[in-house]
């Protein structure tokens, strides 16, 4: 009798080991600090600020939120203007813009 001929054995090769590592990106926080209250978003911050008698300059809502400046000037068009239905009176003092809520509390 003849020897049979040796095949060779193919297994299948894992999916994983041909794949590079996949890692995730995790996000750090932009601040160390802690925030004042978690329940209070910054849109709820931008409108207590703008409550207040003299209000708050495009400046002064870029340093509470952490925002840029056409953020912030988009939350005032769009989200307390026009969705939340509130007056927001803009005048200039000293060559500075500043923002104020008018009307109910």
């Amino acid at each position: 009798m003849a020897a049979k001929p040796k095949r060779k054995v193919v297994r299948p090769i894992k999916a994983a080991a041909n794949r590079k590592a996949v890692t995730t990106k995790r996000r750090t926080p932009t601040s160390n600090a802690p925030r004042r209250d978690p329940h209070v978003s910054k849109i709820d911050a931008v409108i207590a600020a703008l409550r207040t008698p003299t209000g708050a300059s495009i400046n002064d809502l870029m340093a509470l939120t952490g925002w840029q400046m056409h953020s912030v000037r988009g939350v005032i068009a769009g989200t307390l203007k026009k969705k939340r239905g509130l007056r927001v009176i803009s005048t200039k003092r000293d060559g500075e813009r500043t923002y104020r809520i008018e009307g109910r509390a």
